[in-house]
């Protein structure tokens, strides 16, 4: 098997004998329905913020994310974004694609969605 291009790792195997699965919606850097200023940094670290509230909401956190897809409108901040996501992660490490888009709302630079055990 190939070395993954990022911190992330090939497959996530997970056996719930109870518990559930949780879906986010996919997250730009926006508060109170705005895209916060800066660029894909200032953008990628609310994504963060806003991710961990909406698993929080679950009972769910970073820790139990098992999937993640993330979208950029440009793939040369692939590595500034792998950067920011191995922080964010620690050494966590979810099964992850990345996928250039030509766009996302409100103009944002990066979304994240995320799938998570509880």
């Amino acid at each position: 098997m190939s070395k993954p291009v990022g911190p992330y790792v090939p497959s996530v195997s997970v056996e719930l004998t109870s518990g559930a699965v949780v879906y986010t919606s996919g997250q730009i850097g926006i508060v109170d329905g705005q895209l916060v200023d800066g660029g894909l940094e200032h953008e990628l670290r609310q994504v963060f913020r806003n991710l961990r509230t909406v698993l929080s909401d679950a009972d769910a956190s970073l820790a139990s994310v098992i999937k993640t897809t993330v979208f950029l409108t440009d793939m040369g901040d692939y590595p500034t974004m792998n950067e920011i996501y191995l922080d964010e992660f620690g050494d966590h490490r979810p099964a992850r694609s990345a996928v250039a888009v030509s766009a996302l709302p409100l103009g944002a630079t990066v979304e994240i969605e995320a799938i998570a055990a509880i």
